[in-house]
């Protein structure tokens, strides 16, 4: 039987218009861009079929005792977000935080939309089925999800009213017996490649009157007229000089519809601005959602330690005390935002609306939030640990077998390990710090979930305030 990681590779090839450079690819799984991080991918989608692991990242989603990976599960009791949790962080420490975009954030945005079909059924007459018939077939056939929210940075200082504007934001062409028709561009789109649906909405709030703009699709990656155009390749063929370039280089692509055709079924809503919000801003899906970048976070700021401590002891800077106080402030980042997921899923409570099991999403706001600052200082405290070491290694790993071998084994050496341990520990460090997957990543963890100041503002605005603010005027008055 063919295994799930072979099924997906096998899937890529639908005719979908992938572009790399001036390049239509043809060939995903063989292409170099790609091959590395499909790769990984495939060997993720094959835990599901593995006896020994399945329970740790699936459940079994029917009758037949079919394992589905567990971002499908509609978690009802704490038991079931455990679960979810759980394979959340499988999936992470498999690939050591670095791939943030496995499927597994959209699909649970898929998961709370089915758990709340009913609630959300009454944002339009069809939208119950269409979600409850969208989600068997995505976690029946292991779907690879993706979301494209954002508009193309044109000009942001307009907003739609600029008819310029308006014909380059995607909105609808015209409307048919087989579906609507749209044109224009969404941004950034991680994993575009080689997901199998892209999940669109708008990121931020419509005005009535720009209904054409105003809608929630479910789109096929090989829809006719759809390209997906790529950031440039940071994957690299050579595992040992770029152990991290080489397997984990999640593509962010544009998507420019020219024209698309996105049939009635997997058209959510459409023309009503004040329905798509309302399915943008859903509590519970949101809240299953981003419970998922808080679990592969706490992975990700636990691998950046790994790797600054390993190379604090390898250079023997670990006794100083300056450079324990920052490698203790690496543990305090990982136990702080391990607290908050605890206490997210500590004080997880059914929604009074669909009985849904979900996290406490004020702990899982604030872990987002100072997630933007914390890994840009753990990055830059890595910097400082190995500082000038990261640009005086060799070129390639291969030189320990050339004739300067001898050489680089005596001055490449380390306080606790050889010389091509040494230089191998030092490039892994350089593909996070230095590389350009590694900038990519200190970027996306500074604005994937938005706006960092917005989301300052918004905890701010959404809290009790009245909590805090009352014992402050209680106290004047009984100091009277």
């Amino acid at each position: 039987m063919t295994s799930r990681g072979q099924r997906f590779l096998d899937s890529l090839q639908d005719g979908r218009n992938v572009w790399v450079d001036q390049e239509k690819v043809t060939d995903l799984p063989g292409h170099p861009a790609f091959s590395g991080t499909l790769s990984t991918i495939g060997r993720l989608f094959d835990l599901l079929d593995d006896p020994r692991r399945r329970d740790y990242v699936g459940y079994a989603a029917d009758d037949s005792g079919r394992f589905a990976h567990s971002s499908f599960l509609v978690p009802y009791t704490a038991e079931d977000l455990a679960k979810r949790s759980r394979a959340f962080a499988y999936w992470a420490k498999e690939t050591n935080g670095v791939m943030s975009r496995l499927s597994d954030y959209a699909r649970s945005l898929v998961a709370g939309w089915y758990g709340s079909r009913k609630q959300l059924g009454k944002l339009d007459a069809g939208l119950e089925a269409k979600i409850s018939a969208y989600y068997e077939e995505a976690r029946d056939n292991d779907r690879f999800l993706t979301t494209s929210l954002l508009d193309p940075q044109i000009d942001r200082s307009k907003g739609l009213d600029d008819k310029r504007l308006a014909e380059r934001y995607l909105h609808v062409v015209k409307e048919t017996k087989e579906g609507i028709v749209l044109s224009g561009a969404k941004m950034i789109a991680t994993g575009a490649p080689y997901t199998h649906d892209f999940l669109i909405f708008s990121f931020n709030k419509l005005d009535a009157r720009h209904s054409k703009h105003a809608h929630a699709l479910i789109v096929p990656a090989g829809s006719e007229g759809l390209h997906i155009v790529c950031r440039e390749s940071f994957a690299e063929p050579d595992g040992q000089d770029h152990p991290l370039s080489s397997r984990y280089d999640e593509m962010d692509a544009v998507l420019l519809f020219d024209e698309v055709l996105v049939p009635w079924e997997r058209v959510l809503l459409n023309g009503d601005a004040d329905a798509v919000w309302k399915l943008r801003s859903h509590v519970p899906s949101n809240s299953l959602a981003f419970h998922q970048t808080v679990v592969r976070f706490v992975a990700k700021l636990e691998f950046v330690a790994g790797v600054t401590f390993a190379v604090a002891d390898a250079i023997g800077v670990n006794g100083f005390l300056h450079v324990q106080e920052k490698l203790g402030e690496l543990i305090t980042q990982i136990d702080t935002i391990k607290a908050l997921l605890i206490a997210a899923e500590a004080q997880a409570k059914p929604d009074p609306a669909t009985g849904m099991w979900l996290p406490e999403p004020t702990f899982i706001d604030t872990a987002r939030s100072i997630g933007t600052k914390l890994y840009p200082r753990a990055i830059e405290i890595l910097q400082q640990v190995g500082g000038g070491g990261f640009v005086q290694t060799p070129a390639r790993m291969s030189q320990f077998d050339g004739p300067l071998g001898d050489l680089l084994n005596r001055y490449f050496e380390g306080v606790s390990v050889g010389a091509e341990q040494k230089v191998r520990l030092f490039k892994l460090a350089w593909d996070l710090i230095g590389s350009p997957l590694g900038s990519r990543h200190e970027l996306y963890e500074r604005f994937y979930a938005g706006d960092p100041v917005r989301s300052y503002a918004n905890q701010y605005l959404s809290s009790d305030k009245a909590a805090l603010i009352d014992p402050v005027w209680k106290l004047l008055r009984q100091t009277r």
